[in-house]
């Protein structure tokens, strides 16, 4: 059977997922008790409720004669790593830009990765229902973009197609709906180019990877030459040298939504290999007896380290069941072998991890999957990696796009200069105001809180990771104080209303606090630690003004990220199956005050 193997390449939530899941349906390929509106590939919980892709996934469907593999990836930054591998698996890669925002910073990075690849794009202008969407200044600015990234002729002359996945339609004009994708299927059996077939002994990267919890690791990735059989005694040659004899157990081919056992898997195809022990994305599955090798991939780097270690506030052990370190060390090791922009190491107290990742939001999902495993944990604050690069200290730096209203545009730039950020491009989209910064990393941390606060949660803000560069200097983190709990306890309205006038809370009364966790900000730059469990003292006596009731503002409820990013160094953010709270790491303000006087090296 002929095939076809293509990618699709996009920014978040510009509609990736909905296409392929419209594509698999037009194909038949859906289950009878899907609910209505229901995607198909983000089956992960934590994908549905944030509509984003974490996971690089693959599925196969047949239209006219052709297997057509589709390869549906990551937008989000943190998971950059996934899309550039998956690319080394395709002949062609959809770019599917919003009918109204165009290409984004994530796609350009990732499309300039295909272009260098020399893969033939399809672009696809999504969402042209949109109110004030502009496909056709949309596909001009998408031509511009592939020229200036030094795409060849061939890659210029692209074709496009104009639609709505959500409304399951594409077609030539996007002023004339269709009634289903049809359209776009034809164009990837007519414009993509199929695999070559190169004779030879067998070669096959690995490129991906996928885990059975009874199987373990199994092998993603094209064969480019050969014929792979299963049973066949194979080499796998590492990527950072040696070599190592395996023999293939099992052979599978994606098909549909899931994978079909088979014999041989042709040149060209995508597969599952299970059997080969010990390897690594980028080793290099080739002949027995004539082992060669492929070029090496890159894998992401990490940028951000953060602390996990075990809860030992007074609620240790309340509400989840997986609490001590042992436990802790078996699920980030079972992480590592699937995780692969993960690092972990062990922190010299013994029972805490130093775990390394790709950004905020690639630990927050880590975490979150984890308490909702069972576990209890508590994190450090997020610190990006600093490298030292020819005698000088370098960090992480990264282009950073804010597309907002006009009129708060002035503060939006301020808050990211006050953070070492450099403006680069300040130019109207439609109604809003789109900026590009180059900043680093740790300015990041904790600003897209402050963006959506001044520009009244109307900002879209995006960033990716560019290169290392000399350190920037000292950056002004939290500017208040933290409201401390004095006591262990039941928050009272009575005392809430009374501290009021010193902040805002994160708690509501009625909720059990105990002793240094962080139950408001303060409205100064230091902390003040406040007795929030005391209770109205009853008399007999009754007179005007003492009996007012309490009146009390609705706390600020963060979530696991704004959490992370929130945090300073001596503070902790406790995580279980139920609560999110923040603490400070020395419960009692004695042993705060003598840590402080050492210095901040006390709380590592």
């Amino acid at each position: 059977m002929n095939i076809k193997n293509i990618a699709i390449i996009a920014h978040v939530d510009h509609g990736k997922t909905t296409l392929v899941d419209k594509l698999l349906h037009q194909c038949k390929l859906f289950r009878d008790n899907q609910q209505s509106g229901e995607l198909i590939l983000d089956n992960n919980e934590i994908e549905r409720e944030r509509g984003i892709t974490i996971l690089a996934k693959n599925v196969a469907v047949e239209y006219k004669g052709f297997k057509v593999n589709i390869i549906d990836t990551p937008g989000h930054a943190d998971f950059g790593g996934e899309v550039e591998r998956v690319l080394n698996m395709a002949d062609g890669v959809l770019l599917l830009v919003d009918a109204f925002e165009g290409a984004m910073p994530q796609t350009r990075y990732v499309l300039s990765k295909a272009i260098a690849l020399g893969k033939k794009p399809i672009v696809v202008v999504n969402k042209v229902d949109k109110p004030n969407c502009r496909p056709d200044e949309v596909h001009e600015s998408v031509f511009d973009l592939m020229f200036n990234l030094g795409a060849n002729e061939d890659q210029l002359d692209f074709p496009t197609a104009y639609g709505s996945a959500k409304n399951g339609w594409m077609g030539a004009d996007w002023k004339t709906p269709t009634d289903d994708v049809t359209y776009l299927l034809d164009l990837i059996v007519e414009k993509i180019p199929s695999p070559e077939k190169r004779e030879g002994t067998i070669q096959m990267q690995i490129t991906s990877l996928d885990y059975s919890s009874y199987i373990g690791r199994i092998a993603v990735g094209r064969v480019t030459r050969g014929t792979l059989q299963s049973g066949a005694p194979v080499q796998l040659i590492k990527r950072k040298g040696g070599m190592v004899k395996s023999r293939i157990k099992e052979l599978y081919i994606f098909d549909g939504l899931g994978k079909m056992k088979t014999e041989s898997v042709q040149c060209g195809d995508i597969c599952a290999v299970v059997g080969i022990d010990g390897f690594d994305i980028g080793d290099t599955i080739a002949d027995y007896e004539n082992p060669e090798a492929l070029p090496p991939i890159s894998i992401d780097e990490p940028t951000m380290s953060m602390v996990f270690t075990v809860n030992n506030s007074p609620f240790f052990g309340k509400e989840g069941k997986h609490v001590t370190s042992q436990k802790i060390r078996e699920r980030l090791e079972k992480e590592l072998e699937k995780n692969l922009a993960l690092r972990v190491e062990d922190s010299p107290n013994g029972d805490s991890f130093i775990v390394f990742g790709r950004g905020i939001l690639h630990l927050g999902v880590l975490i979150e999957t984890m308490r909702r495993e069972g576990f209890e944990l508590c994190i450090g604050n997020p610190r990006v990696i600093v490298k030292e690069i020819n005698g000088q200290k370098c960090e992480p730096v990264e282009i950073l796009t804010i597309d907002c209203p006009e009129e708060t545009s002035g503060k939006c730039i301020e808050l990211v200069t006050m953070r070492k950020g450099a403006l680069l491009i300040m130019e109207p989209k439609g109604d809003v105001m789109h900026m590009e910064f180059e900043m680093p990393s740790r300015g990041i941390i904790g600003l897209r809180t402050l963006i959506l606060n001044v520009s009244a949660g109307e900002a879209i803000m995006a960033h990716r990771f560019k290169e290392f560069q000399p350190w920037k200097g000292d950056i002004t983190s939290r500017m208040n104080g933290t409201l401390i709990s004095k006591e262990m306890g039941r928050a009272t309205a009575y005392s809430i209303d009374k501290f009021q006038d010193r902040g805002v809370f994160f708690i509501e009364p009625g909720v059990e606090v105990y002793e240094g966790q962080i139950v408001g900000e303060n409205n100064k730059d230091n902390d003040l630690v406040i007795n929030i469990t005391e209770a109205k003292k009853l008399t007999n006596f009754r007179a005007s003004g003492t009996d007012d009731k309490a009146s009390v503002t609705p706390p600020i409820i963060m979530s696991l990220e704004e959490s992370m990013e929130y945090i300073q160094e001596d503070e902790y953010v406790e995580v279980t199956p139920i609560s999110i709270r923040l603490r400070k790491i020395l419960l009692r303000e004695t042993d705060r005050a003598i840590a402080k006087k050492k210095g901040a090296n006390a709380y590592i």
